[in-house]
Formats: C-alpha cells, structure tokens, sequence
C-alpha cells in the first residue's frame, strides 16, 4: 500500500502471476503505471482496472471520492478523468489508455483490420455512453425524464441493435480477433450499466428486450475467470 492523500484510495497492485492467459513479455520491464480515476468499479476507467488486474500488471489504483472531485479537477490535463500516468507523463482520452493498456495486456488485437474492429465497438459504446452521461447534469427532473426517454426510443436502440449485428457478423462471441478485447470489457460495463436500475427512465430490461444477445455477451465476460476472480475480490476488500 503506498501513502495516500485523505480520502483518496491508493493502491499498489503488486507483480503476481496472472489467473489466465499468458503474461506478455513486454509487461515484465514495463514503465510505472498509475489510473487516476473516480472510487467506483464502472465507469469509463474500468476497463483499464480490469485489463491491468487480469493481466498481473502493476499498478497504482487512485480512486477519486466523488465527493472530492471539485478539488482534484484542476490537476488533470484535461481536467477530467481517467487519465494513466506512465513514468510521470499523463495521458489522457479513455480509448486511447484503453489502447495501450490493451497492447500491454494482450487485450488489444495485432492485426490491424482486427484492431479497427476493436476500436469501432469501443468509439460506438463512447459515443452512446457521453450522451448517457451528459442527461446526469440536468437537474429538472422533467427534462431528464424527457431527455432520456428520447435516447432510449432513439440512439440508445440504434446501438445496441448496431453492437449486436457487429456481434452476429464476427461469431457471436467476441467482437474482434475471435477472443476477449478491450472492445468486450467496454460494452460488458455498458451493458452492466445499462441492466443496473439505476437510470432512471432508461429501462433496466431494454437491452434484454432490444440485443439480448449482448445479454449472453454480458455474461459471457462476467463468467471469466480474469473478471470473476478481480470483482469476488473487490467484494472481499469491502
């Protein structure tokens, strides 16, 4: 455990052999890695949580209270969040620490028509989820009601019919290169999100009832081993 400001959760995750797969060499002299991003397990630093711990890659996991973000804002570059410090330089742009977190990990296609595969379920599920976010900000109750509705009739449906006939089209269980990307965690946190209850005005069971083979897709990546073992132990940590 390293020292930590108040507040703020900071974690070593140590050198330890990985749970699936094979540890790619490159990991092994690999540069000092930090996440800094907000005291939940969703949201769009996820992945890079769940690729950095199924891997067996070091890392410091700063995890921001929400309540404290107004003071910490100003210190990322963009002054938003995630942002992977990599031997001191901040990068910023959540697909592109999904990238090279991904490349790290393995989780990241070499081929470069499959690595475009990768990267267009990954922009599609950024796209859907900003305008998902962006109804979070309105606190009239009946514009949010309305906002969301209009998603939900509109792009929510268009992506999530869109995502599954990527799916079906690239057999059925994987996105891209026939295996588990970084493209299958982002739309299994979307979906999870989605599926949660916690939108209000956005159906729980709109997923099931619109691209419920993203459903089986969901489950499919809940059920590996890799994420398994990380969330049973985020349980047992709390």
């Amino acid at each position: 455990m390293t020292r930590s400001r108040p507040g703020i959760a900071r974690v070593r995750y140590h050198r330890r052999t990985p749970t699936w797969g094979t540890y790619r060499d490159e990991a092994r002299t690999m540069a000092e890695l930090k996440l800094t991003y907000f005291d939940f397990d969703g949201g769009r630093g996820e992945p890079v949580r769940l690729a950095l711990n199924m891997a067996g890659i070091p890392f410091e996991d700063e995890r921001i209270p929400g309540a404290q973000w107004a003071q910490h804002k100003d210190r990322m570059p963009l002054r938003a969040m995630p942002v992977l410090t990599v031997d001191g330089h901040a990068l910023t742009q959540c697909n592109t620490i999904n990238r090279y977190v991904g490349k790290l990990a393995g989780l990241y296609p070499e081929d470069p028509w499959q690595a475009v595969l990768c990267d267009e379920v990954m922009d599609a599920v950024e796209d859907v989820s900003s305008r998902v976010f962006s109804t979070m900000a309105i606190a009239d109750e009946d514009q949010k009601r309305a906002a969301r509705e209009a998603l939900t009739d509109d792009a929510l449906k268009v992506h999530l019919v869109r995502l599954a006939a990527y799916l079906a089209e690239r057999g059925g269980e994987y996105f891209a290169d026939g295996r588990l990307t970084m493209a299958d965690l982002k739309v299994f946190l979307f979906v999870r999100h989605l599926r949660s209850g916690i939108l209000d005005y956005i159906p729980a069971d709109l997923v099931d009832r619109v691209a419920p083979s993203l459903v089986a897709h969901f489950e499919r990546v809940r059920d590996h081993a890799g994420i398994s073992t990380y969330y049973e132990s985020r349980r047992r940590a709390t």
